[in-house]
């Protein structure tokens, strides 16, 4: 959307009235985003390259300025127009601020600080405050690199215990259905992206063109032709067998993998009447295999069902673990599927003697959209001001919740060489830098400088961020 283009109106109102309620003699301020917890334990780290590249790589301009000054005295704020055309005239437009943060795709625990911002100029120390509305929306990306993430944990356990190909089966388990239910063309991208730090399996375009733009993929993801409901139905249910039969001739090829949705009116009836038996021989001969969708009813049974249906049809070899592998078919779930039906499907189909090879799963919904900032509780706060020379903590304790209490003064990450254990630790108020810090025997610095006024000092490419998120285990 053009309209939304200009960087001093990607905020909060109330943000624009900030400049004016620190305390005299300030002039300078540091913040940090954290995780304070959540439905997971740990989160993976990714999203902030994208935001920043798109966002604060653009120098503000005067005409910026005008834009905001006339919206905020319609609006009912105050602005610091003098404030900003410093920025303009002494910065060229570019924010001065220093931006440190783990390496992306890094698998961090939670209550760590994963993220600090701090103002660079004296004249605008006011200015991390200001962006805290666009740079927290970081944690929609980091929400959905972790849920991804944890839903790879749980399927390679299965494939571990079942395949004797796990790691190669892995990349392609779990596909991305969301792109449709999100509500932003900004969501599906930095969404898309963000599963594609832990899978290769995606139909959300977005993704791949995010991956391109900020982490130097040319191809992040895959996809296969697959059949819709439509695709289906437009033959008549007196000819769905021509619909299968012709998803066959156009696509299976040796080699070749095609999805075919096929619970339009009896999945059941389906596999064991045109799949199992009118098309059987044509499946067979194409070399191809051919991945059937089931589409509704409870995902546990449906599988299931599925599973010993095509077995009874097509047969299976026995691997190496001892699990049955079917000859020529395989099933991709999609409907209903989150985390905790991923787990119940598999351990399903592992009680009966089925192999993690044969399933693959496609997550919409609950992968890009029924997600929030509370899902990891997700907070960026002021922890440090220097007021008339010296640094101070800046902090809240709230007696009505003490999950809200935040972090006190300046602070850095560390990690254990040896362990990998994290360790948020504070910077001395008598430090002038970072570098004055003395660590812990055993630790070394956890954070990088990954922005300093306007520019990009570290710039993941994305086969780094997906070996860090790779490496990383429960």
């Amino acid at each position: 959307m053009q309209c939304l283009n200009n960087l001093l109106l990607n905020t909060d109102s109330y943000k624009a009235s900030h400049w004016l309620q620190y305390p005299p003699g300030t002039d300078a301020t540091f913040f940090y985003v954290e995780s304070r917890g959540g439905v997971y334990d740990r989160t993976v780290f990714f999203g902030l390259q994208a935001i920043l590249k798109e966002y604060l790589g653009k120098p503000i301009s005067h005409a910026d300025i005008d834009e905001a000054r006339d919206l905020y005295a319609a609006h009912g704020e105050p602005f610091n127009e003098a404030g900003w055309r410093y920025i303009v005239d002494h910065h060229g437009g570019l924010l001065p601020l220093r931006i440190r943060a783990v390496p992306e795709g890094t698998v961090v625990p939670t209550h760590q600080a994963l993220v600090t911002i701090e103002s660079t100029d004296p004249q605008a120390y006011w200015v991390p405050s200001y962006v805290e509305t666009l740079l927290l929306r970081l944690w929609y990306p980091v929400t959905v690199a972790t849920i991804s993430w944890h839903a790879k944990q749980t399927i390679r356990q299965f494939l571990e215990r079942t395949s004797d190909d796990p790691e190669g089966q892995l990349p392609f388990k779990l596909h991305d259905f969301g792109a449709r239910g999100v509500s932003s063309a900004e969501s599906a991208a930095l969404g898309g992206v963000a599963h594609l730090v832990n899978f290769m399996g995606t139909d959300t375009v977005a993704g791949l063109l995010a991956a391109r733009a900020y982490y130097h993929e040319a191809m992040a993801g895959y996809s296969i032709p697959a059949a819709e409901h439509s695709t289906i139905t437009s033959w008549g249910r007196e000819h769905e067998v021509d619909a299968y039969r012709n998803m066959l001739r156009q696509f299976a090829k040796p080699g070749a993998i095609v999805a075919v949705v096929s619970d339009s009116y009896d999945i059941f009836h389906a596999i064991r009447e045109h799949w199992g038996q009118t098309l059987r021989e044509e499946v067979i001969a194409s070399g191809a295999t051919v991945v059937i969708r089931p589409d509704s009813g409870d995902p546990v049974d449906v599988v299931h069902q599925c599973l010993s249906l095509l077995d009874e049809a097509f047969g299976h070899t026995v691997n190496g673990k001892g699990y049955k592998v079917l000859n020529h078919v395989r099933v991709i779930q999609g409907d209903g599927i989150n985390p905790t039906s991923i787990r119940a499907i598999l351990e399903r189909a592992t009680s009966y003697g089925y192999a993690t090879d044969n399933l693959a799963f496609g997550m919409g919904g609950a992968l890009l959209q029924r997600l929030d900032r509370d899902t990891q509780k997700f907070a960026l706060k002021c922890s440090a001001a220097r007021v008339n020379g010296e640094w101070i903590d800046v902090y809240k304790d709230p007696v009505t919740d003490k999950g809200k209490a935040s972090k006190r003064g300046r602070m850095t990450l560390l990690r254990h060489r040896e362990y990998g254990h994290f360790k948020t630790v504070p910077v001395p108020a008598e430090a002038a830098t970072l570098e004055d810090l003395a660590r812990p025997a055993g630790y070394d610095d956890a954070m990088v400088t990954v922005w300093e006024n306007g520019r990009l000092l570290c710039d993941w490419r994305f086969d780094e961020v997906r070996a860090l998120a790779n490496a990383a285990r429960l």
